[in-house]
């Protein structure tokens, strides 16, 4: 893990308010490919996690600078947010990806495996595509630009399947969450805007990271402008789902109860629970699942327990209670064990987004379910706004998020 990566809290407003000063270049700036990555705010793998919430980035901001003068870098702050709406619309898309990764394992021929492997490890034989690789393996971090590049060579001249890929990368980068990554990789791929992919050109690099050309110039043809075309993929029709109506804010209960702290959502001392008084705390998550199902590496099962300590530190100390880690096997199990063990009549948490976290409340509720402790989860009003806007592409969810963040700096 580099030194840049901020993954606590303390580490992020730091970082954060550092490069505030900056925000009015960072769209002029933010596509250059820069070794040290300082034109870019390295904020994502926090806004991940919400050690960093974007309610706060998008405050600050707004504070500091008139919007005309930061518009690109509120867009970009707000991508996540409309991936993750989107998503919420169609969370078959995160079921179908997983089941995919998983039949491609079973049924691809050993020579494409072998490949495949080969150019994960930065052994294509393309010298600025292994550079990336090896940089993604190294530090768990990509610039924008260079993710988009890497991820259409795997697709359009490797021809390789895209839900490897989106795995690879789910699998290496800090910030990875399931929205961004594999929507993004969709839309590389030519999948999430139909008749429309995004192809790697060799005079885009190097007119944006000429760094990445110099030295070894193998393979690099291959890149050529007139070398690479769109592989155009089919797949079934996506289903859109109706919003979900989730509850905004939440009573204090009456009894004990306990609040449930997971990774997409590690800032609860700030929002619709902060003034809540709960009994206990249990941050909860099963390491062996992420190692065994989902293969990430070491860097990212140091991050995800690195920021979970940070965010059970946090709010222990805000809620004045007894905190601890439930990292086992099942973490339903766990879960469940801990409110039966603290005598709970309830037990409340941030509603999670769709993924890993979100896979495992059916099976949540029916546990507690059994025990007579029903479970709570609460949206924040922010998000319950801007999902509401992700109903189509992103620039007509931008246009209604523009206004309402107009009318807030007013």
């Amino acid at each position: 893990m580099t030194s840049r990566e901020t993954l606590t809290r303390q580490e992020a407003l730091q970082h954060f308010h550092e490069f505030l000063p900056a925000l009015p270049s960072y769209g002029a700036a933010r596509n250059q490919v820069q070794p040290a990555y300082g034109n870019v705010s390295r904020l994502s793998a926090s806004i991940r996690f919400r050690t960093l919430l974007e309610d706060e980035v998008i405050e600050t901001t707004l504070e500091h600078h008139a919007f005309e003068s930061v518009e690109k870098w509120l867009q970009e702050v707000c991508w996540r947010r409309y991936w993750t709406g989107w998503l919420a619309q169609h969370p078959e898309i995160w079921t179908r990806w997983r089941r995919n990764v998983r039949t491609l394992h079973e049924e691809l021929s050993a020579e494409r495996l072998a490949r495949a492997e080969a150019v994960m490890a930065g052994k294509s034989g393309v010298a600025c595509m292994d550079a990336m690789a090896r940089e993604l393996i190294a530090t768990g971090y990509l610039h924008n630009h260079a993710r988009m590049w890497w991820a259409s060579f795997w697709i359009h001249v490797e021809r390789l399947p895209w839900a490897l890929g989106a795995d690879f990368f789910f699998r290496h980068l800090l910030d990875a969450d399931p929205a961004s990554n594999t929507l993004s990789w969709r839309w590389v791929a030519g999948l999430q805007t139909a008749g429309k992919a995004y192809v790697v050109r060799l005079s885009n690099i190097k007119k944006y990271a000429p760094h990445y050309l110099t030295g070894n110039p193998a393979g690099h043809e291959r890149l050529a402008d007139d070398a690479v075309s769109a592989v155009f993929i089919r797949e079934d029709a996506v289903i859109k789902t109706p919003h979900q109506t989730v509850p905004i804010s939440v009573t204090q209960p009456v009894g004990r109860f306990g609040f449930w702290l997971h990774p997409d959502d590690l800032t609860p001392e700030i929002g619709p629970l902060a003034e809540l008084r709960p009994t206990s705390i249990a941050a909860c998550w099963s390491e062996r699942v992420y190692r065994e199902k989902y293969r990430l590496s070491e860097q990212r099962i140091i991050a995800l327990r690195t920021v979970l300590g940070d965010g059970l530190a946090r709010a222990s100390v805000h809620f004045e209670c007894p905190s601890l880690t439930l990292n086992g096997d099942d973490p339903v199990a766990a879960v469940c064990a801990w409110a039966v063990e603290q005598q709970l009549v309830q037990v409340i948490g941030f509603a999670p987004m769709v993924g890993p976290v979100q896979d495992m409340i059916p099976r949540l509720k029916e546990g507690l379910g059994k025990l007579g402790i029903p479970l709570t989860l609460v949206r924040r009003p922010s998000d319950a706004t801007a999902f509401s806007f992700a109903s189509a592409g992103f620039f007509p969810f931008w246009q209604q998020m523009r206004r309402h963040l107009t009318v807030l700096q007013a």
